[in-house]
């Protein structure tokens, strides 16, 4: 096994998922990824951490919160991101959302993340607890393209701390992924803080597959979310570290590879269910003709 975690470890695979990552041409450009989650979940971390991943250094491009309790992002912002060495940006976003809370008034509204889903919440809009998004509202796209839609959603959740997470915010998360279940939009969960949750892979990164403390947590996860396991991603985020670590790289590209995979995979069957459309449409169109006809005799 350790010599199975060596290969799922190293640099030649880090480098393989870079360069996957880089070429890769979607059905529809950019993916857009939704992340959301209770605050202090660890999405902006996670979305520093792909960054500092792709720049090979310490960076912070998303404010995350320093142990406030209260949520940080308020502005919806799509995160893109550029391979060190290498022009232009892949092609996928990342938009970053307020943190759930118990009470409506503190965290985002449920209907801001299902506006956000189907492509009604512009980019640099200010979220107010107090009042959702609504049609009208300077904030509000009222004819969103396939990309402003959302092409994957991502729940965000701390590993060492899901049992502590409140019932209400649980109930929250299941309505979002119930609608984005509707729109056919595929759903994970990154699984952050799994150091904390563990001390066997706090010493070695490399045992996250075989922690049973990270299994059972994995195991929680599914069944307090109802997100199948083999859509949850156990992973540690950056925000201690002073240089970049190729086990915490190669987790992170595993995870943001197989969302990649995933919202692709969404993409092709919509347009392929839009070119079924267009091949009946004559015929549909035809059809009604024929009984309008009829009507008249």
């Amino acid at each position: 096994m350790s010599a199975n975690n060596d290969l799922l470890f190293s640099i030649n695979i880090k480098n393989q998922m870079m360069k996957e990552l880089r070429l890769l041409r979607p059905e529809v450009a950019p993916i857009r990824i939704l992340l959301h989650g209770p605050v202090g979940s660890g999405k902006s971390s996670f979305v520093n951490s792909i960054d500092i991943v792709f720049k090979d250094r310490i960076a912070s491009r998303a404010l995350a919160d320093a142990g406030m309790g209260k949520t940080f992002t308020k502005i919806y912002k799509a995160y893109r991101f550029q391979i060190s060495g290498h022009p232009g940006n892949v092609p996928f976003v990342v938009n970053d959302i307020m943190g759930l809370e118990q009470k409506d008034s503190d965290g985002i509204h449920i209907d801001d993340i299902i506006s956000a889903l189907q492509g009604h919440v512009k980019d640099n809009y200010e979220f107010n607890p107090g009042s959702p998004l609504s049609e009208g509202d300077p904030g509000y796209n009222s004819s969103p393209s396939l990309k402003d839609k959302v092409h994957c959603l991502v729940s965000v959740l701390p590993g060492d701390k899901i049992s502590l997470i409140d019932d209400t915010v649980i109930k929250k998360m299941r309505k979002i992924r119930e609608k984005a279940s509707d729109m056919g939009i595929p759903q994970v969960v990154v699984m952050t803080m799994v150091d904390k949750a563990c001390p066997l892979v706090e010493k070695d990164l490399k045992k996250i597959y075989t922690s049973m403390k990270i299994k059972e947590k994995v195991e929680e996860c599914h069944y307090r979310l109802g997100v199948p396991m083999n859509c949850i991603f156990p992973l540690k985020n950056y925000h201690e570290e002073g240089a970049s670590v190729l086990e915490a790289d190669c987790l992170i590209l595993a995870t943001l590879t197989q969302i990649i995979h995933l919202a692709n995979d969404y993409l092709n069957s919509v347009k392929e269910n839009d070119k079924h459309a267009a091949k009946s449409s004559p015929i549909r169109h035809a059809a009604k003709a024929l009984l309008l006809e009829r009507e008249r005799y």
